[in-house]
């Protein structure tokens, strides 16, 4: 009789305790993150992740999105492609019945990798200011969003700052620019649009591969120093960036005429050069810092209780973590916008992909979010997943980043019709229809 009454309650525990789990999954929004905390990027991904987790729950602390709880669960790629493909198969049903949101690999490899998956899993990739150039075309890839930033928008800035400087884009006649890029698809990604700048505006462009991860520069830099360039443009990422400036002041060249794109920004960039970077430009489309309602809020409601993602939390206010809190800002702003039509409660992907396309933060929402300069004002929409295109320029004083710069905005006018032959070719390669955008709603 005891034994039967025993696994009676047992039975009734495991009952409720499933139930519990089921009214709980019925209430949560579910984030999976395919993240890398080890390996030559680690700086970047536990900067990121960590903001992004760290937002997140500073969400979750204010009552969620309308009561929905985001959850989130990771899976360590090492920023290898196949591991990444493997972590989105395994994170990509939800999690506890919990559905997924959105994916934000934060590499482009693994980016390209899951795009036909993601697609067809309607579930949103996010590339934040990185992926490919022409998924800014939604009609053809309605589940990609390079936010804020795609890489053609980021060159075309750069060059637009380097007019400024020899004053006037008609100056640039006769110029030499070299683009030292990163050794993978990323690094890769602007090397035809570049050239289609340099033809437009008569500089001389060389463009210098470094193998991954760029321990070893010294030729390429030599090759720098015969050239004699006006400008370098640094498509680094992870260690390559501070071998970059510490070879450079090693061949003679100044780092004051060094531009880092968007991966070659960060303090981890820039600070293990030492006095090599000291005055090395770089791009940014937010700045570092803590003097932010949003950051504040973080810090009080998070991290002062312990509950902080960073194992240094030294590196809070970092660009890495500031990029992960905007991307969040920016995944949940998604999220709120599709429940105002699809209503208070968790969200396929596919809902949440119209969230995304309908994604406008003017500088009234922006202060309501205390974030306020922090996150550059955009929209979206059926055609346009970038819906920024603009970046600000800093400058490394030897120990912090000093904005130099207003916003400098792309020519989206001139890339636009790149982006879309471009688009349109793979939606022919791939028996795609694009969308009719006019038909939005």
């Amino acid at each position: 009789m005891l034994k039967r009454s025993l696994l009676s309650s047992l039975a009734l525990a495991v009952s409720l305790s499933t139930a519990t789990l089921t009214a709980q999954a019925d209430n949560e929004q579910y984030f999976p993150l395919q993240s890398y905390r080890v390996g030559p990027y680690a700086a970047g991904g536990t900067g990121f992740f960590g903001g992004f987790i760290d937002y997140l729950k500073y969400v979750n602390a204010n009552g969620g999105v309308n009561g929905v709880k985001l959850t989130w669960s990771e899976c360590e790629t090492e920023y290898v492609v196949e591991k990444g493909v493997e972590c989105y198969e395994r994170l990509k049903k939800g999690l506890n019945g919990a559905p997924a949101a959105a994916t934000n690999p934060l590499s482009v490899g693994i980016a390209y990798a899951t795009l036909e998956r993601s697609t067809a899993d309607k579930l949103p990739l996010i590339t934040i200011n990185h992926g490919r150039t022409d998924s800014t075309d939604g009609s053809v890839f309605p589940y990609a969003f390079p936010l804020q930033l795609n890489p053609y928008s980021e060159v075309s800035a750069i060059i637009n700052y380097i007019g400024q400087q020899a004053g006037g884009l008609d100056q640039l006649k006769g110029k030499k620019i070299v683009t030292l890029y990163h050794g993978s698809p990323y690094g890769k990604e602007t090397n035809e649009v570049l050239q289609t700048l340099a033809d437009k505006y008569g500089f001389k462009l060389t463009l210098l591969e470094v193998p991954h991860p760029g321990n070893e520069q010294q030729s390429q830099w030599l090759n720098i120093r015969r050239e004699k360039p006006d400008w370098v443009i640094l498509r680094g990422w992870g260690v390559m960036n501070p071998v970059a400036l510490k070879t450079a002041q090693k061949v003679g060249f100044p780092v004051d005429h060094i531009i880092g794109n968007i991966w070659s920004n960060s303090e981890d960039d820039a600070a293990p050069a030492g006095a090599a970077a000291k005055g090395f430009i770089a791009i940014t489309t937010h700045p570092s810092g803590t003097d932010f309602p949003v950051l504040q809020g973080i810090q009080q409601q998070v991290v002062a209780k312990g509950n902080g993602d960073l194992a240094d939390p030294k590196r809070f206010g970092t660009v890495y973590y500031n990029l992960g809190v905007v991307n969040g800002i920016l995944n949940v702003e998604a999220v709120r916008i599709a429940q105002e039509k699809f209503g208070k409660q968790p969200l396929t992907g596919e809902q949440v992909r119209w969230g995304f396309e309908h994604l406008k933060l003017d500088d009234a929402r922006l202060k309501e979010l205390g974030a306020l300069g922090l996150v550059q004002p955009l929209q979206l929409s059926c055609s346009d997943h970038e819906g920024g295109g603009a970046v600000r320029f800093q400058r490394w004083d030897g120990s912090q980043w000093k904005l130099i710069s207003d916003w400098v905005q792309a020519d989206r006018a001139l890339l636009r019709p790149i982006i879309e032959a471009s688009s349109h070719q793979y939606a022919k390669e791939k028996g795609i229809t694009p969308r009719d955008c006019s038909q939005d709603s």
